[in-house]
């Protein structure tokens, strides 16, 4: 067993790599998942410590090291270093050169187990990570193009109406029902309503600095009567996780449990192309990088110019 809890309560972590055995005690309070990846981080450095180098063809543990140092510039510095570290232990086993087998095995072992889209953000470390090392004359042959990610259907058609939100956030705090507005009404993400400040607040327009934006573009959003009794909670008292556990008991109490609070985004858009809205006008409030973006909801727009023909041609 590598990791147990002794008589006190604390947790212990002991593995052999190589015929060498690390033991490590960790403090107090610290949980299952912190000890899983102390176990996954001493596992990784004792591979890089103890084993061979080939020259042009590392192990694939020192590849992933170059992603540390990268990370740094990221961000969400800490989000991209878990997704490294969630694939470090399959990485013990190859070398640059064998990247195709080893991401074969990571997708083999953890499909089923987490969804398409994380499996992809790690494989999308390992990606970059053997990329640098081509950059850098550490291998020969840019062996990234042979880590291929896995297809992801993450296209959703749910559009909620004024009526079905009033329901949601009638469940909810008074914070979280402010956010819940906020998206409806603007169209913001939950991140960048997270960052929102007084200041940001104009006469008839927010102002997303580019900074707290997705595509690190500014934008204004007008502020629409509607919108202006929610504008006083500005800046929100609670955070990123406080607005999802709290959205997350509202939709359940509303019985709506598979309603996601990105999907006040994308009712945004829906309400505003049956207001007559046209998708380059919905690209500029969303804040998409290209009106490509927008083109998932055209099949609104199409509907809305069909009707009007109809009546136009009767």
């Amino acid at each position: 067993m590598s990791i147990w809890t002794d008589k006190k309560g604390r947790r212990h972590v002991g593995i052999m790599v190589n015929r060498r055995r690390v033991h490590r005690i960790l403090p107090e309070d610290a949980s299952a998942s912190a000890a899983k990846q102390l176990e996954a981080d001493l596992r990784a450095a004792l591979a890089v410590a103890k084993t061979p180098r080939i020259p042009n063809d590392p192990r694939l543990t020192e590849v992933i090291s170059l992603y540390v140092d990268h990370a740094e510039t990221l961000r969400s510095t800490k989000t991209a270093l878990d997704h490294a570290r969630r694939i470090a232990l399959w990485l013990e086993k190859y070398r640059a050169s064998q990247a195709r087998q080893a991401a074969a095995h990571i997708v083999k072992d953890m499909s089923g187990h987490y969804a398409a889209g994380t499996i992809n953000r790690s494989l999308g470390t390992l990606k970059k990570s053997l990329r640098l090392a081509w950059e850098r004359g550490l291998i020969p042959v840019d062996y990234s193009a042979h880590v291929k990610r896995l297809p992801e259907n993450n296209a959703r058609s749910v559009y909620l109406s004024v009526e079905q939100v009033q329901e949601i956030a009638s469940h909810a705090s008074e914070s979280v029902r402010a956010a819940i507005w906020i998206a409806l009404l603007t169209g913001a993400r939950r991140g960048e309503i997270c960052k929102l400040q007084a200041a940001d607040i104009g006469e008839d327009s927010i102002l997303i600095h580019a900074g707290n934006t997705k595509t690190l573009r500014t934008r204004t959003v007008p502020i629409v009567p509607p919108l202006r009794p929610w504008l006083k909670y500005l800046p929100l008292t609670i955070n990123h996780e406080g607005i999802k556990s709290g959205f997350r008991r509202a939709r359940e109490d509303a019985k709506m449990p598979d309603v996601h609070f990105h999907d006040l985004r994308h009712s945004c858009a829906s309400i505003l192309i049956a207001s007559g809205c046209d998708l380059f006008t919905v690209s500029k409030i969303l804040g998409h990088s290209s009106v490509r973006t927008t083109e998932r909801y055209a099949h609104m727009e199409m509907g809305q110019q069909r009707t009007a023909m109809e009546k136009a041609f009767k």
